[in-house]
C-alpha cells in the first residue's frame, strides 16, 4: 500500500519552513485527535499526520526523506531508514509537547495504533540502520563500469552477549517488567494520560544484572567490513546505487539494514555528457572544410574515422550512431555528435597567401550568395 506524500499529509509545500510545519500539524491533530474526534477513520488519520510531522521536523529525517522518500524509511511495513526512523517508536506524548508545549498533554493509545504497546513494539525484530555511501568515479568507471571493493564500519551484533546487551535477565524494577510508564496531566482536552518508553529498560521491562563490556550493554559493536560492489555501464554523477541487507545489523534478531551508493562522476576533459549522448569538438584544417575529406575522431570505443563534406561550415555538427554511453539498465547506447571547428591559420607562406588571394577572387566572381548580397550595395 503506498503511503500519502508527507508533505501532502500536512498540507505544505516541500519548501515549507519548520515554523509552517509544526503550525500545520498542531492545526490537524486538533481536528483529529482520538479524544476530540470521533468520526470513522480519525485515529488512521491522527497517526498519519504525527507519523508526517515525526519525519518533517527532524532535520536529519526531513533531508532523507527529501532524497529518498518513504523508501528510506520502508521495510515491508516496519521503517528503518538512515536515522533509524521507526513508526513504532514514535511517542506522540513528545511529539505533541514539541508542538503545543506542556499544555497538549499526550494521549495514551496513541503507540497501539503502530502496532502494540510500547513494550511489543520494543521487542519486536527491527531493521539495521541504512547507509549512505558517496563513491568518486572516473568519467572512464562511468562509462564502462567497475567492481571495487569498499571498507566500511558498520554496527554487528555483540559476539559476546549475542546482541542482547547484558547476562542474567531480570524484570525492570522501575516499570514493573511493563517497559513504559504512565502519567496524568490535564490539559485543554480534559485530564489525559501520557504513556512513554521507561527510562531505564528503554522498553524492554527487563534488565540485566550484569552489563556486557564489550558493547557497553547497546547489544552492537562497530566493525570494519568490505563489501564488493559492482557499478553498471553509463551512470551518471548523481546516480543511487542499493545494496540490500548489507548494512548494520538488525535490532532483536531484525535484518540487516541496507547500503546506498551515491556516484560522483568525474567530468571528461574531452567529452561533454548530456545524458546518454557524448559532444566532442573535433578541430580541423581549413583546406580539410573546403575540399572535405576523412578525419579522425576519438571515441569511447576507439578512434573512427568520419567523412567530412565538401564545404563545411564552422560548428557543423555530425553524428556518430551508438558511440555515445550505454543507458543504465538498457541495451541502448546514446549517440556521439562531433562538432566541427575550422581552424584559421594565424600566419602563412607568400605562396600560401597568393593562393587565398586566388581562391578568395574566385569565390567572389562565382559564389551566387555574393552576387545576390552585390544588389543592395
Amino acid at each position: 500500500m503506498n503511503k500519502k506524500d508527507y508533505y501532502e499529509v500536512l498540507g505544505v509545500s516541500k519548501n515549507a519552513s519548520d515554523e509552517e510545519i509544526k503550525r500545520a500539524f498542531r492545526k490537524l491533530a486538533k481536528q483529529y485527535h482520538p479524544d476530540i474526534n470521533k468520526e470513522a477513520g480519525a485515529e488512521e488519520k491522527f497517526k498519519e499526520i504525527g507519523e508526517a510531522y515525526a519525519v518533517l521536523s527532524d532535520k536529519q529525517k526531513r533531508a532523507t526523506y527529501d532524497q529518498f522518500g518513504h523508501a528510506a524509511f520502508d521495510n515491508a511495513g516496519a521503517s528503518g531508514g538512515f536515522s533509524g526512523f521507526d513508526a513504532g517508536d514514535i511517542d506522540l506524548s513528545e511529539i505533541l509537547r514539541a508542538a503545543f508545549g506542556d499544555s497538549f498533554g499526550g494521549f495514551s493509545g496513541f503507540s497501539d495504533f503502530f502496532g502494540g504497546s510500547t513494550r511489543a513494539n520494543s521487542n519486536r525484530p527491527r531493521k539495521g540502520r541504512d547507509t549512505l555511501l558517496r563513491i568518486d568515479l572516473s568519467f572512464l568507471e562511468s562509462a564502462f563500469g567497475v567492481d571495487k571493493d569498499i571498507e566500511l564500519s558498520l554496527n554487528e551484533t555483540c559476539d559476546n552477549c549475542h546482541g542482547k546487551g547484558g547476562f542474567d535477565e531480570v524484570s525492570c524494577s522501575y516499570c514493573n517488567g511493563s517497559g513504559y510508564v504512565i502519567s496524568e496531566q490535564r490539559s485543554l482536552f480534559g485530564v489525559v494520560q501520557s504513556r512513554s518508553v521507561c527510562p531505564k529498560c528503554g522498553g524492554n521491562g527487563k534488565t540485566f544484572k550484569k552489563e556486557c563490556n564489550v558493547c557497553n550493554g547497546t547489544g552492537q559493536v562497530k566493525k570494519k567490513k568490505t563489501i564488493s560492489i559492482h557499478i553498471p555501464e553509463g551512470v551518471m554523477d548523481g546516480h543511487q546505487l542499493k545494496i540490500s541487507r548489507k548494512g548494520a545489523s538488525g535490532i532483536n534478531g531484525g535484518e540487516n539494514g541496507d547500503i546506498y551508493i551515491e556516484c560522483r562522476v568525474k567530468e571528461s576533459d574531452f567529452y561533454h555528457r548530456d545524458n546518454a549522448d557524448l559532444y566532442i569538438e573535433v578541430p580541423i584544417s581549413i583546406t580539410k572544410a573546403i575540399l572535405g575529406g576523412k578525419v579522425e575522431v576519438p571515441t569511447i570505443y576507439g578512434n573512427v574515422y568520419m567523412d567530412i563534406k565538401p564545404g563545411t561550415q564552422n560548428n557543423t555538427k555530425y553524428k556518430l550512431k551508438g558511440k555515445g554511453l550505454k543507458v543504465v539498465n538498457s541495451l541502448r547506447k546514446g549517440d556521439e555528435y562531433v562538432i566541427i571547428k575550422v581552424i584559421i591559420p594565424n600566419k602563412l607562406t607568400k605562396e600560401q597567401k597568393n593562393l587565398f588571394e586566388q581562391l578568395n577572387q574566385t569565390n567572389l566572381e562565382t559564389n551566387s550568395e555574393f552576387s545576390n548580397f552585390k544588389k543592395y550595395l
